[in-house]
């Protein structure tokens, strides 16, 4: 089952990778009674342009706007890739001057709670940052999934999912099957954080 938090503006962007949670976010808000712009952000690898091709079909074969960025400045030594690909794609949607929405899920609360526990303190997503908002928070990834499956909804996926270089990849991959074994009930208690902290809009 799709959840979401708070009210979904009727003119808004939605962020937009090319993978099955962005796609199914996108067409659970391009419901024809939205002014819906994708918003694509590339990160200048293979898969980048592949997905940038994509996304630019899809959305011209379903009368979709489309704006895009292209990843110019290289990563500085004090940041990883990963931190560096985040920052440059948050700069770009803060830019867009309208809501933005992003398929952050259930799942990607629970990998960053994992992530950032074991540096020190356990963090949630927040709802908000910014223009940016994530109203899919207690949604869980399998639903989504289940969503582009059932509306045949295409897409493409990223290798860098499972590529371990990657610390997310880690955390997703290894982390948190094994921290489900140990409480298969931690999407649960992610879900309560989320609502009692505030995050339920």
């Amino acid at each position: 089952m799709i959840r979401i938090q708070g009210t979904i503006p009727d003119r808004v962007y939605v962020a937009v990778s090319g993978g099955p949670d962005s796609m199914a976010v996108l067409d659970f808000v391009n419901n024809g009674r939205r002014d819906v712009t994708a918003a694509y952000f590339h990160h200048g690898t293979h898969h980048g342009q592949e997905a940038h091709a994509f996304i630019s079909k899809y959305c011209q074969s379903n009368n979709i706007r489309l704006v895009c960025e292209k990843i110019n400045i290289e990563s500085c030594a004090t940041k990883s890739k990963e931190e560096h690909w985040r920052d440059e794609r948050h700069l770009f949607l803060s830019k867009l001057g309208g809501p933005v929405i992003t398929g952050h899920h259930l799942d990607d609360v629970t990998e960053w709670w994992l992530f950032s526990s074991l540096h020190g303190m356990g963090k949630l997503i927040p709802f908000s940052r910014d223009n940016i908002i994530r109203p899919f928070l207690t949604t869980k990834r399998s639903d989504l999934l289940r969503w582009v499956e059932t509306k045949n909804i295409p897409y493409v996926s990223d290798p860098g999912n499972k590529d371990e270089k990657y610390m997310r990849s880690i955390v997703r991959n290894k982390i948190l099957p094994q921290a489900l074994r140990v409480n298969p009930g931690l999407r649960k208690v992610i879900f309560k954080k989320l609502t009692v902290r505030g995050n339920e809009q």
